[in-house]
């Protein structure tokens, strides 16, 4: 089994965040959760959007903060840093913290994309996390992005490295004066 750690430490963006990365309006401002070394701050910044991560380690936002604007915040023990503020997308991978859910799904602008991908319940047969606070139980990420249009919603396994994954793709209402659904592509061009 590979380690995901290493994984998650490398500097190539999740597969589902490339997948749907061309649901964000062009220029939009990208806030990474939990950024670690920037991998994501990275892919949207080369894609010619305004990107800021939060992390708690400051060698992680040492490392990041080659990509675009970074902030050192323990966001589990101190207050939500971004109170107030919204961004065109916010992104969150392998990071689980229930009492944050509310926060970061509200820093969502209207017409703003959230990606989001963690472990979930079952990954305990295959590995770390382990622990039920760091794995999302079945329909929870959907239940947590009522408020949002799903474009997209996986629960299950993968392989290689071996993990039990939850993953969401889902936007805020636009200010669409027209009324008319945006079209959001399930492909990109």
């Amino acid at each position: 089994m590979k380690d995901i750690a290493a994984l998650h430490g490398g500097l190539a963006p999740s597969e589902w965040i490339v997948r749907w990365s061309h649901l964000l309006v062009p220029g939009s401002t990208v806030l990474d959760v939990a950024c670690g070394q920037g991998r994501h701050m990275q892919w949207f910044a080369g894609r010619g959007h305004a990107v800021m991560g939060v992390d708690r380690s400051t060698e992680a936002i040492e490392a990041a903060s080659a990509f675009g604007r970074t902030l050192t915040a323990d966001i589990e023990s101190g207050p939500w840093p971004f109170a107030g503020q919204s961004f065109g997308a916010v992104v969150v991978t392998n990071y689980l913290w229930r009492p944050r859910m509310a926060d970061i799904v509200a820093a969502v602008a209207p017409g703003g994309v959230l990606l989001y991908e963690t472990f979930a319940a079952g990954n305990e047969t295959v590995g770390k996390p382990s622990r039920p606070a760091f794995l999302l139980q079945p329909g929870e990420l959907l239940a947590a992005c009522q408020e949002l249009r799903v474009v997209a919603y996986e629960d299950g396994f993968l392989a290689e490295p071996d993990r039990f994954v939850q993953r969401i793709a889902a936007v805020r209402a636009g200010s669409a004066a027209s009324g008319a659904p945006e079209r959001r592509l399930l492909r990109a061009n």
